[in-house]
């Protein structure tokens, strides 16, 4: 394995010291060793993958010194854009050292949601023409793999990317997190939630342990899973997701059950909301303050006011609550409020160690709720 401090050392000889990105579960040890060790203008943890690559674009741009963008490889998507019409030598030709977590890797057990893009990681960076490696999990062979990646952006000032196995980064723990300030957790909010949901309606839940443990209670309640839509995958669009079925189906409340991560990942989605204005839409965002699915690394969900970005965005009704009580007292009389609503539930961080996972397939999942749908 790779001691994270040797990763980060290594780089840091080649005056590599400027990480931004979005966590992951596979370089959570990296992230937390960086956290603890570069001041907050040094690492940034960026709204998604793309807006890390502009925010090293200007990086370079000010300094002449090459950037760090890392990433799950899902997020390879959202960084497309950018990478191919940005800091690609046909354009403005500037260096990027991707570091990737290779989700999904092909052998490797993974989640339904990472197969495809494990699959095609490494044809997808040779298709946009950068060059790459697998991150060694030797640390005798770490300083040459890395010299070999500093002398190619230095040389062609193009990006750079090392794919990340499972297993490779040693373990480290975060020395600078914080308490939590609210008492609620996660878990008991979305229990709450989902008890006020009627058998008629429609809950749209985002990426991540949201989805895991409302699918936790529906099976605890004999409740079924056909009234659910799981997004396994595709973090930040169950907010859209919900907006599609809302739509066109009018008769049915449909709820969002976000993250505050996914929701500032793609916050513009909330614009499009207050536009289209549904009058059946809940949009729920369970705020913690974290990317808790990938190591717990800090969002800036407790810094921004989500329900003023709500209101500005055109919903037309927000609401706050950071405790059990008021919760209960804001379900009483959710549904008779005018929507589209926003409601935020800052919890605290964490979930439990015995978190199961989603025992039904996407396409299960997919076909049992449109099956729900046709009801009407």
């Amino acid at each position: 394995m790779i001691s994270p401090k040797r990763f980060f050392d290594e780089l840091k000889g080649h005056q590599i010291d400027f990480y931004t990105g979005v966590p992951d579960s596979l370089l959570k040890n990296l992230c937390a060793y960086i956290t603890d060790n570069l001041p907050s203008s040094q690492h940034i943890i960026a709204a998604n993958e793309g807006g890390a690559v502009g925010l090293a674009a200007g990086y370079h741009l000010a300094t002449g010194k090459i950037p760090v963008v890392y990433m799950q490889n899902s997020g390879l998507g959202n960084t497309v854009n950018p990478l191919m019409s940005l800091t690609d030598k046909l354009v403005y030709n500037i260096p990027v050292l991707l570091v990737v977590g290779w989700r999904g890797e092909p052998g490797v057990k993974d989640e339904p949601q990472h197969r495809k893009q494990g699959l095609v990681t490494l044809p997808l960076l040779e298709t946009m023409g950068i060059q790459y490696e697998v991150l060694t999990d030797d640390e005798s062979q770490l300083a040459e793999q890395i010299g070999r990646a500093v002398a190619h952006m230095q040389a062609t000032k193009e990006a750079f990317a090392l794919v990340v196995k499972k297993g490779t980064f040693d373990s480290y723990k975060l020395q600078s997190d914080t308490a939590s300030a609210f008492s609620l957790s996660r878990e008991n909010a979305i229990k709450l939630v989902a008890g006020h949901v009627s058998s008629n309606d429609v809950i749209v839940s985002t990426t991540g342990m949201i989805s895991r443990e409302l699918f936790e209670y529906r099976a605890a309640m004999n409740h079924g899973h056909h009234q659910d839509f799981l997004t396994v995958g595709s973090m930040g669009h169950a907010s859209q997701i919900a907006l599609g079925i809302a739509i066109n189906k009018p008769g049915r409340r449909v709820f969002c059950f976000d993250g505050d991560g996914a929701t500032i990942m793609h916050a513009g989605n909330m614009a499009i909301i207050g536009s289209v204005a549904p009058s059946n839409y809940y949009h729920i965002v369970f705020n913690n303050g974290a990317h808790d699915s990938v190591g717990g690394q800090p969002t800036v969900g407790h810094q921004v006011d989500i329900p003023s970005v709500a209101r500005a965005f055109g919903y037309k009704t927000v609401k706050t609550v950071d405790n059990e009580s008021d919760l209960v007292q804001q379900l009483e009389s959710l549904t008779q409020e005018e929507a589209p609503l926003l409601l935020e539930i800052k919890v605290k961080k964490g979930a439990r160690a015995d978190l199961g996972r989603p025992t039904t397939t996407p396409i299960e999942n997919k076909e049992a709720l449109m099956a729900f749908l046709q009801k009407d």
